[in-house]
């Protein structure tokens, strides 16, 4: 829950007590702050734009943006704080991401990952929910190097295996490369999975690719 800091009666303050404040809400002066509200809607943050009284009020760009007039009541603030506290935490699914030791990092869990797999696994969320080829992917892992014919295909069954734990599946689109996603619906995937052979996919589909032996 957001903690809000006012003295409440002089509205005038609001703005700099506001600024002060530790809050899951970013709150921005408008429209002295344009660059760094930018910046914040690209991370995915919340944000609250404090309009000065003689500005007009910004154009919102998404659901976790929303603006008001100051100076203004603690109530009014605490309101629009709270909506867009709510919707931040119906947003909270971000793309995994990799740090510089290799550890994965997703939906509150972590997996550290070899170096080998950890640059494989980097090069698949450049093209988080799309596909990656196979050429850019070898690229990515072995530069200047001609790996065997089967070492993309081992490091992906085995990173497959890996990642199934946090959620994210890698798919196998036929004929063009690998798609790392959430894995939604996991044991459905399971339950419906051929076995054996990857199923083949056509143009512009998508299959759950299953484990081959070993």
């Amino acid at each position: 829950m957001c903690a809000l800091l006012f003295t409440g009666a002089k509205h005038g303050r609001n703005v700099s007590l506001i600024a002060s404040a530790t809050m899951d809400v970013v709150l921005l002066r408008w429209p002295s702050e344009g660059g760094r509200r930018q910046r914040m809607k690209v991370a995915g943050e919340a944000r609250l734009l404090l309009v000065e009284d003689d500005q007009p009020p910004p154009r919102l760009v998404d659901c976790l943006e929303d603006w008001i007039r100051v100076p203004a009541p603690e109530e009014d603030v605490r309101a629009r704080v709270d909506a867009l506290v709510a919707r931040s935490q119906a947003h909270e699914h971000r793309p995994p991401g990799v740090d510089t030791n290799g550890v994965l990092r997703y939906e509150g869990k972590w997996i550290a990952l070899p170096p080998l797999e950890a640059r494989l696994t980097e090069t698949l969320l450049e093209r988080f929910g799309a596909v990656v080829g196979r050429e850019k992917l070898i690229r990515a892992v072995w530069p200047g190097q001609a790996p065997g014919r089967n070492a993309l295909d081992v490091h992906i069954l085995r990173l497959r295996r890996r990642l199934r734990p946090l959620g994210l599946a890698i798919r196998t689109v036929r004929s063009r490369g690998y798609l790392l996603e959430p894995d939604s619906g996991h044991a459905q995937d399971r339950a419906s999975e051929p076995v054996g052979d990857e199923a083949d996919v056509g143009a512009g589909s998508v299959a759950a690719a299953t484990d081959l032996p070993a």
